[in-house]
């Protein structure tokens, strides 16, 4: 993975707990999404705002062709503004929302999203390139946020471990618990790892907001081993791809398109699909933005299948527009899974804090 990845999914910080929120395929130059606002096609743009300012979170990608053929569609020039991870860019927009530090944001999760539609962050805006993908992944009763990309946190196993030590694979949440896999686990801690967060409002969803902490102390029982990033519980102790001694970890249920062999026939790690969470990456208007044209014609960019074939490989996500391609591995080593855990997003809003305070105060200490 990426270096913006990693730090995306390692760096949700004590700052923001602290401050009450606790996240190529190369456009041809003609082709303009459907539904792209162009003020100025051909790059007149005399008498306009004639550069759209996207605030984004640290693993955005986005090539120079791209954003050539953004210009080139539209009329617009395109600045790109970086703001941390997913939960600081939250944390920026809700506290600049007086003085907008851009047009558009792309990045923010739904883990994030109601804090950002409460303080009144983004404006209404309902893209006409959205699919039914995206509108199914919408937050409920909410005009803002257009989805752009989705991943699922899920546990990952190293299928050669337990074959050689003649011990069946997990298939579920309970499962770890079980004596016979004591001391083969390890996860990313809350407080510290966007991963870990995911995989603790999993537990919330799974078990209740009564009944999760109560399992992390089975799973502790058990030898549960937490981490501060992913970097570390997935390069450093799992078996299936470093060299430690847990040969079950948090990651993605992409993360086995990405230890593929040589050949290309197989991978050599599995996703738990029972144990994920979805994160879905959302993109909205910002409520008093200097050119609110030129950030719908960026999110109708976002959805264009041009831009969304790029997504899994540039940024480790799913595309949400029905006809888009995925890679070859990920249609064959990464599928979708069917009954992902969730939680509402205004629950999620009401409680992030709460609940990692508890979790702290009685897994950690």
């Amino acid at each position: 993975m990426t270096t913006s990845r990693l730090r995306s999914i390692t760096a949700t910080t004590t700052l923001l707990v602290l401050a009450g929120t606790l996240t190529a395929c190369v456009p041809s130059s003609d082709s303009t999404p459907s539904g792209t606002q162009s003020p100025a096609a051909g790059g007149d743009t005399e008498g306009t705002n004639s550069t759209v300012t996207v605030v984004v979170h640290d693993s955005f990608q986005i090539s120079d062709e791209q954003k050539a053929a953004f210009t080139q569609s539209t009329g617009y020039d395109l600045n790109v503004v970086t703001n941390g991870d997913g939960g600081a860019l939250v944390n920026k927009l809700v506290l600049t929302k007086e003085s907008p530090l851009g047009d558009v944001a792309y990045g923010v999760d739904n883990t994030f999203a109601s804090r950002g539609i409460t303080e009144g962050v983004f404006a209404p805006y309902t893209s006409p390139a959205q699919s039914p993908t995206g509108a199914d992944l919408a937050i409920p009763g909410d005009d803002t946020l257009t989805a752009v990309d989705y991943g699922d946190v899920c546990l990952n196993l190293d299928p050669t471990w337990f074959k050689d030590n003649n011990i069946d694979e997990p298939t579920s949440l309970d499962d770890l618990t079980d004596p016979v896999y004591k001391d083969l686990t390890v996860v990313t801690n809350p407080a510290t790892s966007s991963p870990g967060l995911s995989f603790m409002f999993a537990t919330i969803g799974q078990y209740g907001e009564e009944g999760y902490l109560d399992y992390w102390n089975d799973l502790n029982d058990n030898g549960l081993k937490i981490v501060d990033g992913w970097e570390d519980a997935y390069y450093v102790d799992f078996t299936g791809a470093g060299d430690g001694d847990r040969p079950i970890a948090l990651s993605y249920a992409s993360s086995p398109a990405f230890t593929v062999t040589d050949d290309g026939t197989e991978t050599t790690t599995t996703a738990m699909l029972d144990t994920c969470f979805r994160q879905v990456e959302y993109a909205g208007v910002l409520a008093g933005a200097n050119n609110p044209e030129g950030g719908q014609a960026f999110i109708d960019f976002l959805l264009g299948d041009d831009f969304q074939n790029t997504i899994p490989d540039a940024m480790y996500m799913y595309p949400v527009t029905d006809s888009a391609t995925l890679p070859d591995a990920w249609s064959q080593f990464a599928p979708v899974p069917p009954n992902p855990i969730s939680l509402d997003p205004a629950l999620i809003a009401t409680n992030r804090d709460a609940w990692i305070k508890d979790w702290n105060a009685q897994i950690i200490g």
